[in-house]
């Protein structure tokens, strides 16, 4: 079953479009053009949604081998790839991101997590113990995993596929069942997605999507539905905390990847050149909207103002357009609302006495942009450690960078903060690689890199970052219940 109106995005629940008597609309914030609107699932509609959740893992889903799961997810992936041009289509439509970057990261990368965790899923050992009896008989430890039961997976507007295929794909992998709230502002490649599953195969019920907003909306009801059995977000820390607070109600686990205020740090031997383009790369790519993107740099004094000067034309060589046009590589910000909040963080800087190296404020562009969610990137320097535009996460394209002198004095700088998500070290010295690796209190360090992901390593958070970990055998611990069997010989 397809949808026959391209510009509408109802609910998918049990294998079938259900509408609502509620709407809301869907814009292009390239040009702020009406896309379609969005069915906003009501209580109802949400209940329905876990009640067939929660039935699938009684069907044919609940009985399915791993094997014959797993090489229904290469299928997904496969259908995904198959329509292409469709989901970056939609993507771009979404997030008015560039296509380079929708064709080259977020489809591909997408339509992979279920490749990625099908496999993981198929591999991954379990731990089994012999011991000896108080009798002195004998008894068979053995480890057995299972799927955690209805999982509810809210999703962020920035990645808006591949974040959200990154929870989908391990849960599915591992037998669960899905209910996926993809944000109000981007909600076309989840739904297009529902086509697929329909496509391939998979039962009704195992995936469904419900749209609408978070409080007193689809992401509330969700939250708090006791037949939920866990909770997966992605999203600003705030929410977060709002919905670790429907958790504790049923003690339901969750794992979340939530807000940052990401350190660079760049010292005097590292490659100049390099660490320009990766400082570049993780303050401006997809316009500052990535979590893992740094918002503060620190460069050693004696390279600082030669630093400045070439991220400076770095970013001011951005080409700034139509998402779909060759060449276009800076999109805008996702939507009016948000550019409102960049803005006014803009003007904050200003206010606490920042020195603007570049940007600051809206580019001209032609007619049919103008009316799109634009912002300039933006560089500051100047400003005391406790500017709000220093310590609070902006989420656009914009960074201050601060000199310093010594390891250790960096060291204290990019740790004074209550996030702790990712981080960016750039030296040719192994030993202090080594140890900034060690010292920076984030969930991820990348060194000599930005981005660089192994999906089968450990990603998530620390302190006002998140909570859990996911990625590889990782995802696991958090989508299957891991059971103990005792066996007395």
């Amino acid at each position: 079953m397809s949808r026959t109106e391209r510009d509408k995005f109802p609910n998918f629940i049990n294998g079938k479009w259900v509408e609502s008597d509620r709407y809301f609309e869907n814009r292009n914030p390239a040009n702020n053009a009406l896309i379609g609107t969005i069915s906003e699932a009501g209580q109802a509609e949400v209940d329905a949604a876990v009640q067939a959740a929660r039935d699938a893992l009684n069907g044919p889903w609940g009985k399915m081998s791993t094997a014959k799961r797993s090489e229904m997810m290469h299928a997904v992936a496969d259908g995904i790839m198959a329509r292409f041009d469709e989901f970056v289509a939609a993507e771009i439509a979404d997030t008015g991101k560039p296509y380079s970057l929708a064709s080259h990261l977020d489809i591909p990368r997408g339509a992979a997590n279920f490749k990625i965790f099908a496999d993981v899923v198929k591999n991954v050992p379990t731990e089994s113990f012999d011991m000896v009896t108080p009798d002195g008989g004998q008894a068979l430890n053995y480890g057995v995993r299972g799927p955690k039961g209805v999982i509810a997976v809210i999703c962020p507007w920035n990645l808006p596929l591949l974040l959200m295929t990154w929870k989908v794909g391990p849960a599915l992998a591992c037998g669960n069942t899905v209910v996926v709230k993809p944000s109000e502002e981007t909600p076309a490649t989840a739904t297009l997605l529902a086509e697929v599953m329909n496509e391939v195969g998979v039962p009704p019920g195992v995936y469904n999507v419900v749209h609408g907003f978070g409080k007193d909306s689809a992401g509330e009801f969700l939250t708090r539905n006791q037949h939920v059995n866990a909770i997966t977000f992605t999203g600003e820390t705030g929410t977060g905390e709002a919905i670790m607070a429907a958790a504790a109600k049923g003690v339901r686990p969750v794992s979340m990847e939530l807000g940052g205020k990401n350190p660079g740090v760049v010292f005097a031997d590292a490659d100049f050149d390099k660490a320009v383009a990766g400082i570049a790369r993780a303050a401006f790519d997809n316009s500052g909207q990535v979590c893992l993107g740094t918002e503060r740099v620190y460069v050693q004094r004696s390279i600082f103002d030669n630093f400045v000067a070439a991220l400076k034309a770095k970013a001011e060589s951005f080409k700034l357009g139509d998402p779909l046009a060759d060449g276009t590589n800076f999109g805008p910000l996702v939507s009016q609302e948000h550019r409102r909040k960049v803005l006014s963080y803009y003007q904050k800087a200003v206010e606490e006495g920042a020195s603007v190296v570049t940007g600051g404020g809206i580019p001209v562009l032609d007619d049919a942009l103008k009316d799109g969610a634009w912002v300039q990137p933006t560089i500051w320097t100047g400003l005391p450690e406790s500017a709000a535009v220093v310590r609070e996460e902006i989420f656009g394209p914009c960074c201050h960078i601060a000199p310093f002198d010594t390891e250790d004095e960096v060291i204290a700088l990019a740790n004074d903060t209550p996030y702790g998500l990712a981080a960016t070290v750039w030296t040719s010295d192994v030993g202090t690689a080594h140890r900034m690796g060690r010292a920076l209190n984030v969930g991820i360090c990348w060194i000599n890199s930005w981005f660089l992901r192994d999906l089968r390593t450990a990603f998530g958070g620390s302190k006002h970052s998140g909570i859990g970990r996911e990625g590889g055998v990782h995802s696991l611990e958090f989508y299957t219940e891991l059971k103990n069997v005792c066996v007395k010989l």
